[in-house]
């Protein structure tokens, strides 16, 4: 992606046609029903809600080419985050309770991410380099603080003893969601002050500079990434109906809502980060990938949890057996992939199969 190139059509005509449709739907009481017109409705609501999300994702890539590295992975995850914070405190908190979304949203995030979005990164990189380096300690770095919120999250919820598992009591989920805040709070002071250069990688042979971008196209595409990111928080409401009616319709297991919100929040950067692997910019790719699964962890869970105490609803975080296993098993896997700093197919291919596992587990636990 280049800046100087003319700002594609599609990144401000779909947040405008975002908000032009939840101005219709609230103005005519619209009420979602799976009938002929409510398949018409679906298929206009999905396409125009991808296409808000991949405009406020192009956005969020303008700047980032502005502010440069590492500053520029930081938009894109952030903004990627807002939208899954309204994704999941919407279908959550709606008419139909989902207690476990979060969980299960947070643990396909993960799974994706590091397996699914890490492997074909590595894969293709493989394919096309052999080989791929980039920084080590920032590897380190993602790969601590991650394993840790992890863990916090998704896994000590089952072992205690004020209430019965997976749940946290009141008083300990207000701790975790601050000490969440707090360390991911740190690695970003990290990442963006004390340690920029732990997530820089030298740039690939061949590749060009950054593009400049006046200050003009920088406010407008501020100012539509704000727009795009609104019409996606207004729309996650009759996303989620949509979601509820055909989970019931097709008897879909209850981590098929987690999983397919985490698809749609993740696609576009996905895709950029796919497209710097291919540039042979693993770096960028891993920044992308491992910063995606921090803010999902470090800003989802307590901004959820602050949402499901001041509704009085209940939170339930803690993996079965079978999720615990597969987490513990990336764990691994990603000490062993990001630990030399070179990585090759195999690794990829390793990822990625485990990813299959996790999406067939899903609907044959």
């Amino acid at each position: 992606m280049s800046a100087q190139n003319p700002m594609p059509r599609s990144s401000w005509i779909f947040p405008a046609l975002a908000v032009l449709l939840f101005a219709a739907v609230s103005a005519t009481d619209y009420v979602f029903t799976l009938s002929p017109s409510g398949l018409v409705f679906a298929i206009v609501l999905l396409v125009i809600l991808f296409g808000a999300v991949f405009a406020a994702v192009h956005h969020a890539e303008v700047i980032a080419e502005r502010v440069g590295e590492p500053y520029g992975t930081l938009v894109l995850t952030l903004s990627v985050t807002i939208i899954e914070v309204a994704l999941i405190t919407t279908i959550m908190l709606g008419d139909k309770p989902a207690p476990a979304l979060a969980r299960d949203t947070v643990f396909a995030v993960v799974m994706i991410v590091c397996n699914g979005l890490v492997g074909l990164c590595i894969f293709i990189g493989g394919l096309r380099y052999r080989e791929q380096g980039f920084q080590l300690s920032g590897a380190n770095v993602y790969l601590s603080v991650l394993f840790a919120l992890a863990t916090i999250t998704l896994i000590m919820p089952n072992y205690t003893t004020s209430t019965p598992g997976p749940v946290y009591s009141t008083a300990q989920l207000g701790f975790v969601d601050v000490v969440t805040l707090a360390l991911y709070s740190v690695f970003l002071y990290t990442q963006t002050v004390l340690h920029k250069d732990y997530f820089v990688h030298e740039r690939a042979e061949g590749e060009s500079g950054e593009a400049y971008l006046s200050g003009r196209m920088l406010a407008l595409s501020a100012m539509l990434l704000l727009v795009a990111l609104l019409a996606v928080v207004l729309l996650a409401k009759k996303f989620s109906l949509v979601v509820d009616a055909v989970a019931a319709k097709i008897g879909a297991p209850p981590a098929f809502a987690g999983l397919l919100v985490a698809l749609l929040i993740l696609m576009p950067e996905g895709l950029a980060a796919v497209a710097a692997a291919r540039k042979n910019d693993l770096q960028k790719s891993i920044n992308l990938a491992l910063g995606s699964s921090l803010a999902t962890i470090g800003l989802t869970i307590p901004a959820v949890g602050v949402a499901t105490y001041a509704l009085d609803k209940e939170l339930e975080l803690g993996l079965n057996a079978q999720g615990s296993v597969l987490l513990l098993l990336t764990f691994f896997l990603s000490m062993l992939t990001f630990g030399t700093g070179r990585t090759n197919v195999l690794f990829g291919l390793v990822h990625m199969v485990v990813f299959a596992v996790y999406v067939f587990m899903v609907f044959v636990p």
